[in-house]
């Protein structure tokens, strides 16, 4: 999946989150929901939108494990809004479907990007690498 076509996603996610919040009783919950919702259904698109424009590896890092954690939250309101049945479960499943696919996707992008920042040992230390210094320390038993 292209950058393009993952902000596409998050946007569609967004006004589909944004037609639930309109959606939701007018009570104190469902108003309070409502606005957990709005802010954080609708903060990982432009805050992926922002990490596709950052300015270096570690300004990408950050704003798109922001849009992750948005998106984690999202997840859980919405869990929420079905467990309460506010809104039916026929309703709120496929978007609840579509907020773990965006966080698996948006958190992997994360642990991508934190991968090819960290420098990784040319041989990882282990115990059947003899040439680790696993076996050359003074305190490991040859």
């Amino acid at each position: 999946m292209t950058p393009t076509q993952l902000s596409d996603r998050l946007w569609e996610f967004a006004a589909r989150v944004a037609k639930v919040v309109d959606s939701l009783p007018d009570t104190r919950m469902g108003r309070h929901v409502a606005g957990q919702l709005c802010r954080s259904g609708t903060s990982s698109a432009p805050n992926y939108d922002e990490a596709i424009a950052a300015e270096s590896r570690a300004d990408f890092i950050h704003k798109v494990s922001v849009a992750w954690k948005e998106m984690n939250e999202t997840r859980g309101w919405l869990r929420f809004v079905a467990r309460l049945n506010m809104l039916s479960q026929k309703r709120m499943s496929p978007l609840i479907d579509e907020s773990e696919q965006l966080c698996r996707i948006v958190s992997s992008s994360v642990a991508t990007a934190q991968g090819k920042r960290r420098a990784r040992p040319a041989i990882a230390p282990s115990i059947s690498n003899p040439q680790s210094p696993i076996f050359n320390s003074p305190s490991h038993p040859s």
